[in-house]
């Protein structure tokens, strides 16, 4: 098998060939979630900001404590900071993480009236929220479909031949012109999945992977099958 070659590909067939792709993911991934655990949009909001640099698992060990002490925004803008950052500190870069969280909880009284934003627009004016967070809580807390770029998502549109940028917004609208807007949420978690599953960064596992016909970086991990089994990481890894 040989890495297809779209050096001449035409948007329409370019668009053709991801939303193939992404019929490969959908079979592949059926019942894609978002990995963070959370009950109300602020759990979910808290959850993401505290994911930056940090695996999902870890976030997910974390929170409990932190919902069980500090769940809405009025008890996380009430909590010491030292405090927060003894419940958090695992997570890494817990100190600028326990100001954002108290930080956001304090404007989310202020000007939110204690609710989450449903909007990319004020989301965005919360510290430590950025386009990326504030689409997780749009796509999975209000079902507001957004395109979560990530490390994953980035790298793999670009393997995947969608977008040549290293800038995140573009491939936001890149990506976004070839997939259709209502499915961008689970384009985002499908795309993560498979990033951390099969498409590893270090050494993608080329030979297991349903998109290898289509994928024009085909090749540049193990092509072995056998081998390439062996490099898959299971779902219950990431739990």
């Amino acid at each position: 098998m040989h890495a297809i070659n779209v050096d001449h590909e035409s948007f329409p067939e370019k668009r053709r060939r991801a939303q193939r792709m992404y019929r490969v993911l959908t079979k592949r991934y059926p019942d894609v979630k978002c990995e963070l655990d959370f009950q109300t949009p602020f759990q979910l909001l808290v959850a993401t900001v505290l994911s930056a640099q940090c695996t999902d698992k870890r976030v997910n060990q974390v929170t409990p404590a932190l919902y069980k002490r500090y769940g809405s925004p009025r008890k996380m803008a009430a909590a010491p900071i030292l405090e927060l950052e003894e419940l958090i500190h695992s997570v890494g870069f817990f100190h600028t993480k326990a100001q954002n969280i108290k930080g956001l909880s304090q404007l989310l009284i202020t000007e939110y009236g204690s609710k989450v934003p449903e909007t990319l627009e004020k989301l965005i004016t919360l510290p430590g929220v950025g386009r990326k967070t504030a689409n997780v809580v749009l796509g999975h807390a209000f079902g507001i479909p957004g395109i979560t770029v990530d490390t994953h998502f980035g790298r793999l549109s670009r393997m995947f031949g969608w977008s040549n940028s290293l800038d995140p917004v573009k491939v936001e609208h890149e990506v976004g012109a070839l997939i259709p807007q209502s499915e961008w949420t689970e384009l985002s978690q499908r795309m993560i999945w498979h990033g951390r599953r099969i498409c590893h960064s270090r050494k993608p596992a080329c030979g297991a992977c349903p998109l290898a016909t289509l994928c024009p970086s085909y090749g540049i991990g193990e092509v072995d099958k056998i081998k390439a089994l062996a490099l898959v990481k299971k779902d219950e890894a990431f739990r």
